[in-house]
């Protein structure tokens, strides 16, 4: 019986165990390996209070559809959620206004789009950047998010703009994140049209294209609800708790060394896929694929932390569906902010109970997340009581720390994720996926996940 073992339980591994199961049918043998003991990563869903809570990633974009067809095809359709109609704010130099529409990713499609959240001089740096001589990147050159921007553009637009929606995504600084690894969109678009105004342009739906279209989806009970049915859906052997500490080659294929080191068990199959963060890919593949693991050991990581709560029901939020702070805002008392974006859920997405969510934390804000608990949401309590008025006592709250949780597409990410590829490439039998390559979100998981699965499965029948 064909044996193929996924290496690590989050969305990545679960989806690939998922399509292994629609490709190779029910006789396949499936294990799902999951040091942590739950599935999910960073997936994880709560009872805050009663109330089913995502204190990991909350949404998935439906602007790519990978996420969104999955969640149909495992019958999950009636589950699906759209955010209500309450807009998004930023608070930036020291005032909170409407985040703007016309913007990918924070840059502007022109100056009209940022008048409100940029000075006058900010706004007129923006208007002359398509004046500039045109801007294109080679196919093997990448640049700084926020030195290109800062170039073409001013500093405001990477402070007031990119930066704050950059770091939601990546818990990263704009200066340290590639142009080409995060808007690979962008890139193509610019190659096209020589402005960064022009390109973000090009990417934004026409106004005249009828009312806006949901940007995000979630699940009713939670990010869980997805997580369960992969599982399920795949029939693999998931076990928790299980460190797997060595992958050596066999002439039939592979040998996971899993357990203790006084006491090891060992695994055999016929192919292995890593879905698993940066450093435990490096060490698993230190001595089979060194290519690999160097260029895996040179993506940096980012840490954050979610404060998550229910607030009592006499709270009214305000009418957003939240608010993202700008870089250097600080407090009337010149103290700074902790949290970098408050998500303001019942607004966002409905229920009977008051809840928001803050996100703190950016690279090199690691002392920010060493503060414990009750700390971190004295602090965030304190910065919703002057960005929103509302101060209250949550009913229930909880922290979720999530150290080292997210790549960071540093400048030259592209060249390492075609590195990785490359390398695994040559290797029969194994293949990778995960957050690593080609975005951290939801659809991007989704994407690796299905590509890892199609190319286990042509080696398969290769040697059938």
């Amino acid at each position: 019986m064909t044996h193929v073992v996924v290496v690590g339980g989050g969305v990545s591994g679960l989806t690939t165990a998922y399509r292994l199961r629609g490709l190779l049918g029910p006789s396949v043998r499936l294990t799902v390996l999951e040091q942590s003991d739950r599935l999910g990563g960073k997936l994880r869903t709560l009872d805050l209070d009663g109330v089913p809570t995502d204190v990991g990633a909350e949404a998935f974009v439906v602007r790519d559809p990978a996420a969104l067809d999955l969640v149909a095809e495992l019958g999950l359709g009636d589950r699906l959620v759209h955010p209500e109609r309450a807009a998004a704010t930023i608070h930036a130099g020291g005032a909170t206004v409407s985040l703007p529409r016309r913007t990918f990713l924070g840059v502007p499609a022109g100056p009209d789009a940022v008048r409100d959240v940029l000075s006058p001089g900010g706004v007129e740096k923006v208007a002359g950047e398509s004046s500039l001589p045109p801007l294109r990147l080679a196919s093997d050159e990448d640049a700084s998010v926020g030195e290109l921007l800062t170039e073409r553009m001013g500093r405001e637009v990477v402070d007031h703009l990119v930066e704050p929606l950059l770091a939601g995504v990546y818990a990263g600084r704009a200066d340290l994140l590639g142009l080409r690894a995060t808007m690979p969109a962008l890139v193509k678009a610019l190659d096209e049209t020589g402005s960064l105004t022009a390109a973000a342009s090009r990417l934004l739906p026409a106004s005249s294209d009828g009312p806006p279209k949901p940007v995000f989806g979630a699940l009713r009970g939670g990010m869980r609800v997805l997580i369960d049915e992969l599982a399920r859906q795949s029939g693999a052997q998931t076990r928790l708790n299980t460190t797997v500490r060595k992958l050596t080659r066999t002439t039939d294929g592979w040998r996971i060394e899993v357990g203790s080191v006084p006491g090891p068990e060992f695994l055999e199959a016929d192919a292995v896929v890593l879905a698993v963060p940066p450093p435990s890919a490096r060490r698993l593949l230190d001595e089979i694929v060194p290519d690999a693991s160097a260029a895996y050991g040179s993506v940096a990581l980012g840490s954050m932390a979610v404060v998550s709560m229910v607030l009592p029901p006499e709270v009214s939020l305000p009418e957003s569906s939240g608010v993202l702070l700008a870089v250097g805002e600080h407090h009337r008392d010149g103290t700074p902010f902790t949290a970098k974006a408050f998500t303001y859920t019942s607004r966002k997405w409905g229920g009977d109970r008051v809840r928001l969510r803050a996100s703190v934390g950016r690279v090199g804000e690691e002392h920010t997340l060493r503060r414990d608990e009750d700390a971190l949401l004295a602090d965030v309590l304190a910065d919703l009581a002057e960005l929103s008025g509302v101060d209250a006592k949550p009913v229930a709250w909880t922290v979720t720390k999530w150290g080292g949780g997210l790549p960071q597409y540093g400048v030259g990410h592209a060249a390492l994720v075609a590195e990785i590829e490359r390398a695994v490439a040559a290797v029969p039998g194994l293949a990778v996926a995960g957050a690593t390559f080609r975005g951290v979100g939801v659809p991007a998981c989704v994407r690796t996940a299905t590509a890892a699965a199609e190319r286990v499965v042509a080696q398969l029948r290769v040697e059938e």
